[in-house]
């Protein structure tokens, strides 16, 4: 956020040499916590008064050198603190590595013979200091990952060297079974396949963006979560798969902030397209969605409230009423989703019974339930006011 500050200021032409003395301030205190020379400091303000100097006239360009310059100068600080302790490291850059970026500034993506570059780090002899969040365009342009970059790097790397296992510092000693802000004795899970954590995050479930760990589930790395300030700790391993064992479900997640709109249509089962016309007015309103519960002659589409804000609410509902003149169409606000989610659901019988009956138990009515093709999650909707409620309920049931 202090490079950003400073990256504005140089650009609205403003003094920036407050902004950039704290940001000078901040990595000297660092480099005197390490107990490193000086001069690290002094080579970091010349570093940043030379990104100053580059500024163009692109300013997305411009703010991803300024924002770079966090990681890079940071890798380049813990790089000599771990030789200072007698720990062969070298700080290596991400251009000269290998790491391509497209040059979409701000939200750039790996290109693919990147993959083969980053192989040869495999054989550095020195523990390798690699800056996360940005790489260089084919252009040699410095270019930046969206926020959540350094995870995305990770992941590049460890798919890269073919590791055995990508771990991922946070700040929770695992991932657990239910949200602990809710449930706060929520059992910790040791160990979810991708497929889980995927089903999971959908409503509010994670620690890292779903994006960031893709090139690791691609090349099938299994990633460990584990806390930075315990590392002791065992964390939660993410697998590829893993073996049935005696608990059927793995977590319950939960999310607010989801609205419905419900259509009814007499013999809408025989209207040839009805689904399709019905998604294709959301896409050209850019509005995307996360369920499409159908019945024989109705469907709903649930989505994000924030998609279907005051401003489309009522032209979506008229291109609906004129193109696809169904019987009646209405919108249900403030409902919340749960997702209950487990490789050993697909095994096991009345795992949706168990679910509704401790539903019903706690007096928490269902809007709409669905399951996936996969068979290893169910989705629930309820009013935003029994989500905490309904979590404890299906806690109870699952977890006792």
């Amino acid at each position: 956020d202090l490079l950003i500050a400073l990256g504005d200021t140089v650009l609205e032409g403003g003094d920036y040499e407050p902004a950039l003395q704290g940001v000078v301030a901040r990595y000297a205190e660092i480099q005197q916590n390490f107990d490193l020379p000086e001069s690290v400091t002094s080579t970091i303000e010349a570093d940043l008064r030379g990104r100053i100097e580059t500024r163009t006239a692109n300013a997305l360009q411009f703010m991803d050198i300024m924002k770079a310059s966090g990681e890079d100068n940071n890798a380049k600080l813990i790089a000599a603190a771990f030789n200072k302790k007698g720990h062969a490291a070298k700080y290596v850059n991400p251009g000269e590595a290998g790491m391509l970026l497209s040059a979409e500034f701000g939200n750039a993506e790996v290109l693919p013979e990147s993959f083969d570059r980053l192989a040869a780090l495999k054989a550095s002899p020195e523990i390798v200091i690699f800056p996360g969040f940005f790489g260089s365009t084919k252009a040699g342009e410095v270019a930046t990952f969206p926020r959540g970059g350094s995870d995305i790097t990770g992941a590049i790397l460890a798919a890269a060297v073919k590791a055995d296992v990508y771990e991922n510092f946070t700040d929770v000693d695992s991932v657990y079974a239910m949200d602990p802000r809710l449930v706060p004795n929520a059992p910790a899970i040791e160990r979810m396949t991708y497929r889980e954590r995927r089903e999971l995050a959908y409503a509010g479930f994670g620690v890292f963006h779903d994006e960031a760990i893709i090139p690791a589930v691609h090349a099938e790395i299994p990633i460990c979560i584990k806390n930075t300030n315990r590392p002791e700790a065992p964390g939660t391993m993410i697998v590829p798969e893993r073996k049935y064992e005696q608990t059927e479900v793995a977590g319950i997640s939960s999310a607010d902030g989801f609205c419905a709109i419900y259509i009814d249509k007499y013999m809408m089962n025989r209207e040839v397209g009805f689904g399709r016309r019905l998604l294709q007015i959301l896409e050209e309103e850019d509005i995307s969605y996360e369920h499409t519960p159908s019945g024989i002659d109705n469907m709903s589409v649930i989505l994000q409230s924030a998609e279907l804000g005051a401003d489309k609410e009522a032209g979506v509902l008229g291109r609906i009423t004129a193109e696809l003149e169904p019987d009646n169409v209405s919108v249900e606000h403030g409902l919340a989703l749960l997702m209950v989610v487990g490789e050993g659901m697909n095994y096991a019988v009345g795992m949706a019974a168990k679910a509704t009956q401790a539903l019903g138990d706690a007096g928490v009515n269902i809007e709409m339930i669905n399951q996936g093709a996969s068979e290893i999650s169910m989705m629930f909707a309820v009013k935003d006011i029994d989500r905490k409620k309904a979590v404890h309920a299906l806690g109870s049931a699952f977890f006792g």
